[in-house]
């Protein structure tokens, strides 16, 4: 879950983490689910509190098994979804009259889907070159009120623990992600002056840093995804083999104590 702060380019190989988190891995979807059942009460409170609702047209960019989708459809009662991401084969069964399903990247600057009043993007940006560049066109694609709302990883590590499995563990993880992805997450804090240079109003944001407790789904999720790493983690040279299982039975103990990485979000509206 990182390139310059203004969005450089990643590299080729990572193809936006395909190499290492494959679409078509058998548990790749319960590894993103194990994420939204964390975040998605967070992230539906907050759509819910700006309006999301009846007469909304919204876009879900990196829309991942569809979950938020959903909501905005089921819950929210929104008019219509625009769900996009560069791999829609779990989104595809949910398309209808109301989901219109468009299997595209954020980046392609051809890409015109239109207005929208709600646009959301949850761990997207954090993984994408021009990061920056793309707030831009995202912000352009506001109908007038419509909100823009931008969630990415946010790390707040012990500054008193260097050495630890689960530290070592961790920060391996951010190296790999940004030497093989380009994910870089030294920009999140800017994004509410992201959202004010483009001209929004009624900015604000929020860091929200969930439990990370053995057991739960936060917990399985980071173990699933260092399991899957563990290859490039180990290329990193800060960790071994004996480390990562250090850090994977920590995960699983009671003994468990950790700020894990948490999620900023910040809003905006088009005048």
């Amino acid at each position: 879950m990182t390139s310059s702060p203004t969005g450089g380019s990643a590299p080729e190989e990572g193809r936006y983490g395909e190499d290492l988190f494959a679409p078509e891995h058998p548990r790749e979807a319960e590894r993103i689910d194990a994420a939204a059942l964390v975040f998605d009460p967070v992230t539906t409170r907050r759509l819910r509190a700006l309006g999301a609702g009846p007469g909304s047209r919204c876009l879900e960019a990196g829309a991942g098994t569809g979950t938020v989708a959903r909501w905005l459809l089921d819950e929210a009662g929104v008019d219509e979804v625009v769900a996009l991401d560069r791999d829609t084969a779990r989104l595809n069964a949910l398309a209808g009259p109301r989901l219109r399903v468009i299997t595209a990247d954020l980046t392609d600057e051809a890409l015109r889907p239109g207005g929208f009043d709600l646009i959301h993007a949850r761990f997207v940006l954090m993984h994408l070159p021009q990061r920056r560049r793309i707030v831009t066109r995202l912000a352009k694609w506001l109908n007038p009120g419509g909100w823009l709302v931008l969630g990415d990883a946010l790390e707040v590590p012990d500054p008193t623990d260097s050495t630890s499995a689960y530290r070592r563990t961790m920060d391996a993880m951010w190296q790999a992600l940004r030497s093989t992805i380009g994910t870089d997450i030294s920009s999140v804090p800017a994004y509410p002056h992201f959202l004010r240079e483009e001209g929004l109003r009624d900015v604000a944001a929020e860091l929200v840093g969930p439990p990370l407790v053995a057991g739960s789904p936060l917990a399985l999720f980071w173990a699933e995804t260092w399991r899957r790493m563990r290859p490039a983690l180990e290329e990193t040279g800060l960790v071994d083999a004996v480390v990562i299982d250090e850090a994977l039975a920590y995960l699983a103990s009671p003994r468990l104590a950790e700020l894990g990485p948490g999620m900023a979000m910040a809003w905006g509206r088009r005048g």
